[in-house]
């Protein structure tokens, strides 16, 4: 290793075969990191029961070449199949043995948590008893949610929120929500937004932005969840082609824990002949993937980041999304995308017409948003900005403060059992 490499163990919430945003961050973040000569131990915990996996997917990670990836499965969460609730606890008390182990056969000069809960806490509790530096990187649902569910997570969030080295956030709107929730400073965050491989993300022709299949084919790409907005889509594409007598085609791409209940709602309306699901899509042939839409779809209810708004940019499609959290720092409404408001079915049925009839609209949007996704949002910039913060703290003291806050030695069986997530952690 160079003296100015680092030694970094990075822990994931998520990662492959679990299909998510946070999966494809940490795939990206840690080839980037590799191929700036850091040495990376990746610790992530799966599931690798039938119930996690029909929501996000299951089973041990694999490797990335360059990296050590130690994959730990999540027997706490998995408490559910026996009728008890989640143990998260359980499985930070595993992670946090998990990056000891580790650092005791080579050290690691800073750990690096994604989610603030319940990966975050065991990176402050790992930190407090190593007595090394660490980064929390607040990605989504620990931030929308997970505090406003029940007091054993609300202290949480607020130790991992006001002693970690450094809080890493995907934009200002996500940020201010996240102050809203637990009264975090704003100056307590650094912005680094979400990045895209705009290598592998490309449009399928770039003299023909815009261009449109017959029938049109509408993208929806993510997770099959009501909070992505996915109902309203179901809506507004009935009324474009029911009551607009349209032709087109809605391909919805992925899994999620509202597939059954979207797949019923298809059947029930009789929309079978303009709505296809191609199910799991490897994050390999996404590119591939983007390249047979033609407009971009995201009426999600909010984001973190959106890696999926990202790499619809780099793929030169347009975009019809929302007026939400975590979109509105890379999306403009008539700049370069539509947006609407989340929820609104109409206003999002409205906005895909428009797009649709509007040949030089589309050309101009998808235009302007692949300019600057290659201009902002590679990985090769945000991995500078990542790896300035890991050097700024190479060597300090952690903050060990936040025991005052939270009591690290909180088992499922003090927490408060009132959190909806113990009976469905795959929401978490």
């Amino acid at each position: 290793m160079s003296p100015n490499a680092l030694r970094v163990c990075f822990i994931s919430r998520r990662f492959f075969p679990a299909i998510s945003g946070m999966s494809v961050y940490a795939l990206n973040l840690v080839q980037e990191l590799v191929a700036c000569g850091h040495d990376v131990t990746m610790v992530s915990q799966y599931r690798n029961d039938a119930a996690g996996a029909s929501v996000y997917g299951g089973g041990p990670p694999p490797g990335i070449p360059g990296a050590r990836v130690v994959g730990r499965e999540s027997q706490g969460e998995q408490r559910i199949n026996d009728g008890l609730p989640a143990s998260f606890e359980q499985d930070v008390e595993d992670i946090v043995a998990t990056v000891e182990k580790e650092h005791r056969e080579r050290p690691f000069d800073v750990i690096h948590a994604q989610y603030g809960y319940p990966c975050g806490l065991a990176a402050l509790e790992a930190s407090r008893r190593l007595g090394l530096p660490n980064v929390v990187s607040i990605q989504g649902g620990d931030g929308h949610w997970v505090g406003t569910c029940c007091g054993t997570h609300k202290q949480a969030m607020l130790a991992v929120l006001g002693h970690s080295g450094s809080l890493l956030i995907g934009s200002r709107t996500f940020a201010e929500e996240v102050k809203g929730h637990h009264g975090t400073p704003l100056e307590r965050f650094t912005i680094v937004p979400g990045a895209t491989d705009t290598r592998r993300f490309s449009p399928r022709d770039e003299q023909a932005l815009g261009a449109l299949r017959q029938p049109p084919v509408l993208l929806y790409h993510g997770r099959v969840d009501a909070r992505k907005g996915v109902m309203e889509l179901l809506d507004a594409v009935k009324r474009l082609v029911v009551r607009d007598g349209r032709t087109l085609k809605l391909r919805v791409s992925g899994i999620g824990p509202d597939v059954d209940a979207v797949k019923a709602r298809v059947a029930r309306e009789g929309l079978q002949g303009s709505v296809e699901f191609t199910g799991y899509t490897p994050y390999a042939d996404a590119p591939q993937l983007y390249r047979r839409g033609d407009i971009f779809v995201s009426p999600t209810y909010a984001e973190g980041f959106s890696n999926t708004i990202l790499e619809a940019m780099a793929a030169g499609l347009p975009i019809v999304s929302t007026q939400a959290v975590g979109v509105l720092d890379c999306l403009e409404d008539g700049r370069n995308g539509l947006l609407v408001p989340p929820r609104d079915a109409d206003a999002l049925a409205d906005a895909i017409a428009r797009m649709l009839d509007d040949a030089a609209l589309r050309r101009r949007l998808a235009r302007t948003a692949l300019d600057e996704v290659r201009e902002l949002y590679s990985w090769q910039a945000v991995g500078r900005q990542i790896q300035q913060v890991y050097k700024d703290l190479r060597g300090t003291r952690p903050d060990t403060r936040w025991t005052n806050v939270y009591d690290p030695a909180t088992t499922a069986v003090n927490a408060d059992p009132s959190c909806r997530f113990r009976s469905a952690p795959h929401l978490l």
